[in-house]
């Protein structure tokens, strides 16, 4: 399916259809919807019998095999296989995700295989920044020199972190942000709730995976980190710990926007991922030491790479939130 604001894009996409590359590299911010544009394109292209301007049509042997996830002629390379969009904040599941060389290995045995349907084979590698250094080189070779009728489709979150030979082997697609009204309006017809400050605290991106218990528990969370104090930083690092749901990776996101938005109002003026927060904010800008603040942002981008490692998320949110109320220790409360 293609969501709304995807129209253009797809009509864009069908201009260059004459020419199809070997390979296409989608690119642009979590949670606006490239997943399921590449797997609507992947279902096009394995549709037989396709609609007016190139659309799926849903009924024919090919559509219903590529919906129940069983298309012989296609394959999925992702370590989120189970997941339905990308772009959501992740659940608590602690392992490192990596597509491996060995998943890849078995997606170039598959393009040298005869397609079953007499037509395209296509493979989806999802998100490509996340091949593990083995995995990225053995995938470039394939894309060096693609089997004919192969088609591989790259989405990608951070494509600066992919290898730039892999970059230099596709052509790129920059898929089109939704504006704040088309969002908004989308999030609505899907019932979510308190849709404005959802949409905010998720830098306007509208596919995030909206779950109220969670909304409630940043709510207090951030709530906490609007009146800093040591007794209070301890209690919201037990806050995370009790709740199972969580791994490190919720409350350090939490707190890395909740940084940005501090320098943000410090140094400009304005907030992005907080606007109901605004008071509270803008209560602790004046107090801000902003040597301090980088500190702190530079502390959570160290401790990012490990957030749903097996890691003790009490310990490690203690010492996060201790360098937090280093931002405020030489100014006296107002």
């Amino acid at each position: 399916m293609l969501y709304p604001w995807q129209n253009h894009d797809w009509r864009r996409l069908n201009a260059e259809r004459q020419r199809m590359p070997g390979a296409w590299l989608f690119t642009g911010g979590a949670g606006i919807g490239k997943l399921a544009f590449a797997r609507h394109l992947a279902q096009s292209l394995l549709c037989e019998a396709p609609q007016a301007e190139h659309q799926p049509c849903g009924q024919c042997q090919g559509c219903r095999w590529f919906a129940s996830g069983t298309h012989p002629d296609f394959r999925l390379l992702s370590p989120f296989a189970d997941e339905e969009e990308e772009g959501k904040e992740a659940k608590a599941v602690r392992k490192l995700p990596q597509i491996k060389i060995e998943a890849v290995r078995d997606v170039i045995d598959f393009a040298h295989l005869s397609a079953h349907r007499a037509g395209r084979r296509v493979i989806l590698v999802e998100p490509a920044e996340n091949l593990n250094p083995a995995a990225a080189n053995a995938l470039l070779k394939i894309l060096e020199e693609p089997p004919e009728a192969v088609l591989f489709l790259l989405v990608s979150h951070a494509q600066q972190r992919l290898l730039p030979t892999i970059r230099s082997r596709c052509r790129q697609f920059a898929l089109t942000r939704p504006g704040a009204a088309a969002a908004l309006a989308w999030l609505r017809e899907q019932g979510v709730a308190n849709a404005e400050i959802e949409l905010a605290h998720n830098g306007g991106a509208p596919l995030f995976d909206h779950d109220p218990e969670l909304a409630a528990l940043r709510g207090q969370f951030v709530k906490a980190l609007g009146q800093p104090s040591f007794a209070g930083m301890l209690q919201l690092a037990e806050l995370a710990d009790k709740n199972k749901q969580l791994s490190l990776l919720q409350p350090l996101n939490w707190l890395q926007k909740w940084l940005h938005d501090l320098a943000a109002l410090c140094l400009a003026g304005r907030v992005r991922y907080y606007p109901d927060q605004e008071r509270a904010l803008s209560a602790l800008a004046p107090r801000c030491d902003l040597a301090q603040l980088m500190a702190c942002q530079q502390a959570l981008a160290a401790l990012a790479p490990f957030s749903q490692h097996t890691l003790n998320i009490r310990l490690q949110l203690e010492a996060v939130l201790m360098d937090y109320l280093k931002i405020f220790a030489g100014a006296k409360p107002a």
